[in-house]
């Protein structure tokens, strides 16, 4: 706005609930959050916290939605109209309790029958952690520039959502690094790819094969119609820039690899999947960071080495699915370079291509010492850049042919 000029603001980053139990707490209205004087008072279920049975009546804690926990109160099972809730604070229940973290479930209190404090304890946090990461999934859907979900799964542990992660679609450039030069012109085609495409004009061949299927080698880049191109959107060379086009789930693995990555769809070998993004440094504080990542055991730097090795992209803070990617020895996605907007042969864009049919429901990985067709092994480590001569991190990735570390 006009009047706005000059000024500046941050971002809330209050959820709704919360906003609106600091509403009721006060007994504030604010129609912009949904508290007016008619629903000042409103009551919605937002989760069950504990269980009794009292002279023979079961009765729920209730933490109401958009109220303070100081609000909650305990309900006969017959004023609820919650089946779903229920259903998670029963399974949330049993789960605690199928880990043998305790015997048995209730405990006798002045005749009244409560659950244990641990076992209620748990499903609270279950309960917030299931709010959360729909929050995130929310949140992630609403920022994605595909069509393809994503959605989040946690069934292992008690972790939500990483509290340091921001989500892009493409390349977030450090200062003074310019991720868009070099494309003045596109090709003349009616129908692509012609002889005179953009792949042939750089001086190599169409990367797609009738099925839009990858068919070049490793190693060779893909070069990509552009906003000059006289195609439209259908071109059958425009694949990497129209995003992800499979539904993925941000998956809890249960072998202390952190989140991981699986399709809920078939894809078929030779396929896009998706783009690795991230802020674009250089390799100077590339090596910086690096030193602070493997203090912490993790791993996000991406050298962009297709023609010189002058800049990295860090998927640590920035990045999209492709974050949450797990590394394996033997992975079924493979790198290309490709130049789509930008011929700057320092700053390729990132795809991750099936080496084989990927079954519904598999994890999706990567090898993250893999550089086109290069694989700098363990072996290779004198040839590396200062960079890649730091702290090793052992690989959990199970495969037969593991090298044991990640780097």
């Amino acid at each position: 706005m006009e009047g706005w000029r000059g000024a500046w603001y941050v971002p809330c980053l209050a959820s709704l609930e919360t906003l609106q139990e600091l509403c009721r707490k006060e007994n504030l209205t604010c129609k912009s959050i949904g508290i007016t004087n008619r629903s000042l008072k409103s009551y919605e279920v937002e989760y069950l916290c504990d269980y009794k049975v009292e002279e023979g009546k079961a009765y729920y804690l209730v933490k109401w939605k958009g109220w303070p926990e100081s609000s909650n109160t305990w309900e006969p099972r017959k004023h609820l109209n919650c089946p779903l809730l229920i259903q998670n604070f029963l399974r949330d229940k049993n789960e605690y309790l199928s880990r043998g973290r305790e015997g048995k479930a209730m405990k006798v209190r002045n005749h009244v029958k409560t659950l244990k404090p641990a076992i209620a304890d748990y499903i609270v946090k279950k309960a917030k952690q299931r709010i959360a990461l729909q929050r995130w999934k929310e949140e992630l859907n609403r920022k994605k520039n595909h069509k393809a979900m994503i959605l989040v799964e946690n069934t292992v542990d008690l972790e939500g959502p990483p509290l340091d992660f921001y989500y892009i679609n493409e390349y977030k450039p450090a200062p003074g690094i310019n991720v868009l030069n070099g494309i003045t012109t596109g090709c003349e085609c009616a129908d692509c790819p012609a002889e005179k495409c953009c792949p042939k004009e750089a001086g190599f061949i169409l990367a797609y094969n009738k099925r839009k299927k990858l068919k070049i080698q490793p190693g060779l880049p893909i070069y990509e119609c552009n906003s000059y191109c006289r195609c439209g959107p259908d071109c059958p060379n425009r694949i990497v820039q129209k995003g992800t086009p499979y539904s993925l789930c941000i998956f809890r693995t249960n072998n202390g690899r952190g989140w991981g990555v699986k399709t809920l769809q078939k894809i078929k070998t030779n396929s896009f999947v998706m783009e690795y993004v991230g802020e674009v440094i250089t390799s100077e504080e590339a090596e910086r960071r690096g030193q602070l990542y493997d203090n912490q055991g993790n791993t996000y730097l991406f050298d962009l080495d297709y023609d010189s090795d002058e800049f990295t992209v860090d998927a640590a803070r920035y990045g999209n699915v492709s974050h949450f990617v797990n590394h394996s020895c033997d992975p079924n996605l493979q790198v290309f370079n490709v130049f789509i907007d930008n011929l700057d042969l320092r700053l390729p864009r990132i795809a991750l291509f099936s080496t084989r049919t990927i079954k519904a429901g598999e994890e999706l990985t990567f090898d993250y010492q893999m550089k086109g067709s290069i694989d700098l092994t363990s072996d290779s480590a004198e040839g590396l850049s200062p960079s890649k001569k730091r702290i090793r991190t052992v690989c959990k990735c199970g495969a037969v042919c593991c090298r044991g570390y990640l780097n």
